[in-house]
């Protein structure tokens, strides 16, 4: 198994899914700006999309969309609530709002010619889904059913993008309370070690 990511990157959720199912992917570091992977291969031949995550499959075949293979993780290695639980449908409705309302909404900033105009209004946006997921962990440690899952993961990974473009996270002390008890667990610490995120 192969992951090409990019550090930081919504990749960094599939790497650390990977992780937490004692799985251990050979890293292929991807460049998004010269497109290009770190043996020189051009990465739009490896994902047309343009983007990371792509997982090769031991027989071959690339996959990609960050929910659709922590999905396919957490269904393969016990790490979403079983089929037909009241639990399941939340976890996917979670899987659906990061990737639609976070991730998607995050993207925006990574634009470095971004107005100001547009910078604020879409950090205001983000703040109120912010607010959503602080709202749903009062009364809670995980976001869908009683343990820890691939929902988990990808909250991490996104929210996270917060304290990166220094947004005033101040108000949603539970989600930051969230992040640091996700951040301690070993086999996230070891993916963002792996991807130069924190010291070795």
């Amino acid at each position: 198994m192969k992951l090409y990511y990019t550090p930081g990157a919504c990749s960094l959720a599939v790497h650390i899914a990977c992780r937490e199912a004692g799985l251990a992917p050979r890293l292929v570091r991807v460049d998004l700006a010269t497109r290009r992977t770190e043996s020189g291969e051009d990465f739009d031949q490896i994902n047309p999309r343009g983007y990371v995550p792509v997982l090769e499959l031991d027989d071959g075949s690339r996959h990609t969309e960050a929910a659709a293979l922590l999905q396919w993780l957490g269904e393969s290695h016990n790490l979403l609530p079983a089929h037909g639980a009241p639990a399941r449908m939340e976890a996917l409705e979670w899987l659906t709002f990061i990737a639609t309302e976070l991730h998607k909404g995050f993207g925006p900033l990574f634009n470095p010619a971004i107005d100001a105009a547009t910078r604020e209004t879409t950090i205001a946006k983000l703040l109120r889904r912010f607010g959503t997921v602080e709202r749903h962990l009062a009364s809670r440690d995980w976001l869908a059913g009683d343990s820890f899952t691939v929902v988990d993961i990808y909250a991490f990974t996104i929210l996270g993008w917060g304290q990166f473009f220094k947004m005033d996270l101040s108000p949603f002390p539970r989600v930051l309370g969230y992040l640091q008890r996700i951040a301690q667990r070993p086999a996230v610490f070891a993916a963002l070690q792996a991807e130069g995120l924190v010291p070795a």
